[in-house]
């Protein structure tokens, strides 16, 4: 996800972008406890609001809650199992008053759960120790208290990440990654899950759907990390699985974008037989291709490019309507010359447009207000000029924003801004 792990550097014509949000189906669409409150709405800016269409009677309203790196949440590895609870009430809670009506919380992010999983230990991020029993079931938690509050709870994924480091000994005994060492791959200073092999794929799909099964959660979440974003001199090491399993192929790179196809595809023919009412969605890096590259592409000229680098025909996914939304990383601000916002809003609606997916785009609230970014991101504006610019797009269904940090904190008041300007009241999200 953008914001952890050298997004800013990714966002450029470096390397690559980030993680994050839903069309998920409806399940508690009235305003719930406290949704009608008034919202932090600060001064506002008119001009944005007057530029915007009156606010549609459904909309996707979200926030990424990250754990990787406890991120946001918990705040500190090892709180009691009562802090922890009363800080995830406190994010969902701010939701509410912002007049959002979706969390996008990240429940895997290393091979590990933040529920009892018969799969993975318990998640570091918890505890500060792996495999560690918290004393209460956050995922269990965070389904009932959203819905309770009139929010969608969209279980938020990491398919192949299984560590931020490389040293296997680092992982619980009992670590499915330390009992198959043959299924990780160290590369960029992280242990990751090989795509390329069929029990591997089989199995993070298993993992993940026990929390479909469990839980009454509206959508299963993918961000953007598939194949890792590419390290300058390093080579991801699947000979072997290629030597085994890419026979057919043109080249390895379609091997790996075959790879990819499969764990989006199989994953979403599952959750539709354990649950059809799930949705599915996935968070990409908000550049495809780039013209220069493909016809179809955009036209920008970031360093990564999904399709080529993370071996993620994100494009496809959209047209075969393997997924119920997608939600582009747009990360980039208004005029932003390799990578403008102005520029992929179109490129993504078209995309999307007759698809019956839904289209929401992922906004860099994390980007507002840091003195590292360019100066479009000072402006507490800049983000209510994007709900406005993606207002005159009927196919943009809404917007998620990165993170709840950022969405508490708001630094400058950019998230106060588009909360004045475009949401004046609860909606349901779309249905």
């Amino acid at each position: 996800m953008l914001g952890t792990t050298g997004a800013s550097a990714r966002a450029g014509t470096g390397s690559g972008s980030g993680s994050g949000g839903g069309v998920a189906r409806e399940v508690d669409t009235g305003p719930g406890r406290g949704a009608g409150a008034e919202a932090d709405t600060g001064t506002g800016t008119g001009g944005a609001r007057a530029e915007s269409k009156k606010a549609p009677a459904r909309e996707f309203r979200g926030m990424w809650i990250a754990t990787v790196y406890n991120r946001d949440w918990p705040s500190l590895a090892g709180l009691s199992a009562q802090a922890q609870r009363s800080e995830l009430l406190a994010h969902l809670d701010r939701a509410v008053a912002r007049r959002l009506n979706a969390v996008v919380l990240q429940v895997r992010p290393t091979a590990d759960a933040l529920w009892p999983s018969p799969h993975e230990p318990w998640a570091e991020c918890l505890t500060g120790v792996q495999g560690r029993d918290p004393g209460w079931d956050p995922l269990g938690t965070a389904v009932a208290e959203a819905h309770a509050r009139g929010l969608e709870l969209h279980a938020w994924f990491n398919p192949y990440r299984v560590a931020n480091h490389t040293d296997p000994n680092r992982l619980s005994a009992d670590h499915p990654a330390r009992r198959h060492p043959e299924w990780i791959v160290p590369y960029g200073g992280k242990l990751h899950y090989n795509p390329g092999l069929p029990e591997v794929r089989r199995f993070v799909q298993d993992a993940m759907l026990d929390a479909v099964r469990r839980y009454d959660i509206d959508a299963v979440h993918w961000d953007d990390y598939f194949y890792p974003y590419p390290v300058a001199g390093q080579a991801f090491a699947d000979d072997q699985a290629y030597a085994r399993y890419g026979g057919g192929f043109r080249d390895k790179a379609a091997w790996r974008r075959n790879n990819t196809d499969l764990l989006v595809s199989e994953m979403a023919a599952r959750i539709k037989e354990i649950k059809p009412g799930v949705a599915f969605g996935i968070s990409p890096f908000g550049v495809w291709r780039h013209a220069t590259t493909d016809p179809g592409g955009s036209d920008t000229r970031t360093g990564v490019q999904s399709y080529d680098d993370l071996y993620a025909d994100t494009r496809k996914w959209v047209r075969e309507r393997w997924i119920d939304y997608v939600i582009p990383q747009l990360y980039w601000h208004i005029g932003f010359e390799a990578a403008d916002y102005a520029t992929l809003l179109p490129w993504w609606a078209a995309v999307a447009r007759d698809t019956g997916v839904g289209l929401f785009v992922g906004e860099a609230l994390y980007k507002a207000g840091d003195p590292a970014q360019p100066a479009a991101w000072q402006d507490r504006k800049e983000l209510s000029r994007h709900l406005a610019l993606a207002a005159r797009y009927p196919g943009v269904g809404g917007h998620c924003f990165f993170a709840a940090t950022e969405v508490t904190k708001d630094p400058i008041g950019a998230m106060t801004t588009v909360v004045a300007d475009h949401y004046p009241t609860y909606v349901p999200p779309p249905g």
